[in-house]
């Protein structure tokens, strides 16, 4: 028996959980179904419930919740040797100054470098930091932020990457890529959100690249619904790679983050979304040697 607690995903039985957690009643649903159908925006308390009572999960999120946060990403990429910008991170500016002390001194990059808080999205809460009069005023915002409970965060080397990123979706099986540009190259931040534009064809030999590193990296740790953000530097001493379809040279992808609930515009929007992920569930549900005869999907 497969039972989702996805609203747009029809399965053999259907329960909408309001709440984070399952109710009493839904856990008898749960402990008899072979496979478990969970939104994108499953939260944990409602993910461990049910992960500790049925074997098949979909989406997997073990990693989204055992490595929280940007800073925990940032762990991940360390512990996997994924190739990403060079990061450190801190618990709280306490810890910060602990190691560096209030002078600013033996810092471990140089300007510009970028900080980021532990939280948020769509370059929300990601500065690019210039000078170290602007260091001091976001850390200042930091400690701002812990004295409500927000803490965390991480700084990383600035990787000029001509004002774009690509963006590579994990859905199931199905791995789509398109590049998010600026159109000023000098801009920052190259989220949708922040004025970037979709671009979908361009330098198709990077973009499998990317495709490339993030299949083994799903491989390597469960990973089945994500969108994977990476930069290319136009600088290709350090990570130029060699080979692919053409010969030509490309670029080695570095991992910039993972988002486990992302945008669908670079998809053809949600109905597009979720015919792709109809598909990737019913393929899962069949690889795990079930079998699903598919219903007709209900976009919400």
């Amino acid at each position: 028996m497969i039972l989702s607690f996805h609203p747009c995903f029809e399965a053999d039985v259907n329960i909408i959980c309001p709440g984070h957690r399952p109710r009493p009643d839904d856990f008898a649903a749960v402990k008899s179904a072979d496979a478990v159908i969970l939104p994108q925006g499953c939260l944990k308390p409602l993910y461990e419930a049910v992960r500790e009572n049925c074997p098949n999960v979909f989406p997997n999120y073990d990693i989204k919740f055992n490595y929280y946060g940007k800073t925990g990403q940032a762990m991940l990429f360390q512990e996997t040797g994924a190739a990403h910008p060079k990061t450190e991170t801190y618990i709280n500016t306490d810890f910060f100054y602990n190691k560096y002390d209030k002078f600013h001194k033996n810092m471990p990059f140089k300007f510009p470098f970028v900080f980021k808080f532990d939280w948020g999205g769509e370059g929300e809460n990601v500065y690019l930091v210039k000078t170290l009069d602007e260091f001091i005023n976001v850390l200042q915002v930091a400690k701002t932020y812990e004295k409500t409970g927000q803490k965390g965060f991480l700084i990383q080397e600035y990787i000029p990457a001509q004002g774009r990123t690509l963006r590579v979706a994990a859905i199931g099986h199905i791995f789509t890529s398109y590049w998010r540009v600026q159109k000023d190259a000098e801009v920052f931040c190259s989220s949708l959100a922040k004025g970037a534009v979709i671009d979908a064809v361009s330098d198709k030999d990077v973009q499998k690249a990317g495709v490339k590193e993030a299949k083994a990296f799903c491989k390597k740790t469960g990973i089945n619904l994500a969108g994977f953000d990476f930069l290319f530097s136009p600088d290709e001493t350090p990570n130029e790679i060699t080979g692919g379809p053409t010969g030509k040279k490309t670029l080695k992808p570095l991992f910039l983050e993972i988002n486990y609930y992302f945008g669908r515009r670079g998809l053809g929007g949600s109905d597009s979304f979720y015919v792709l992920l109809n598909k990737a569930i019913i393929k899962w549900v069949n690889n795990i040697g079930l079998s699903f005869k598919p219903k007709t999907i209900n976009n919400g």
